[in-house]
């Protein structure tokens, strides 16, 4: 490599750190107060787009300053509920696991879910 190409990629590797880092400071941090507008009990009607998969499935879930939390003890949850309402959610039942990510708007929300063997989407209605 010639004197010039190092030079060039020297510029363009902090021209691409640059980018990355002012990229993090732009994203939305989620604070307690607004993930708290997502504060609650939700049912979760989650079904497979799999016919092999179990047909679907209710869940309830509760959201406390942007944490959830399984309000059933067949089902635990964990995720997290950003201030926009992106929502990125954590189930397991045993030894079975399936991660959802999705949207919360209001007292509604989807999005799609994915596990082992299995994946689909889900309908949310705050109660």
């Amino acid at each position: 490599m010639s004197k010039q190409q190092g030079y060039v990629m020297a510029h363009f590797r902090k021209v691409i750190i640059t980018a990355r880092i002012l990229a993090l400071v732009a994203l939305p941090v989620a604070t307690p107060a607004a993930a708290a507008t997502f504060d609650g009990t939700w049912n979760v009607q989650i079904a497979s787009s799999n016919s092999a998969c179990n047909a679907g499935a209710s869940v309830s879930i509760g959201i406390s300053n942007g944490q959830v939390a399984s309000n059933s003890s067949m089902v635990a949850a964990s995720g997290r509920v950003a201030d926009a309402g992106n929502i990125s959610v954590t189930l397991t039942s045993g030894i079975k696991r399936a991660t959802g990510f999705g949207h919360l708007s209001g007292t509604s929300g989807s999005g799609t879910w994915r596990g082992a063997l299995c994946s689909g989407t889900w309908v949310a209605q705050r109660i």
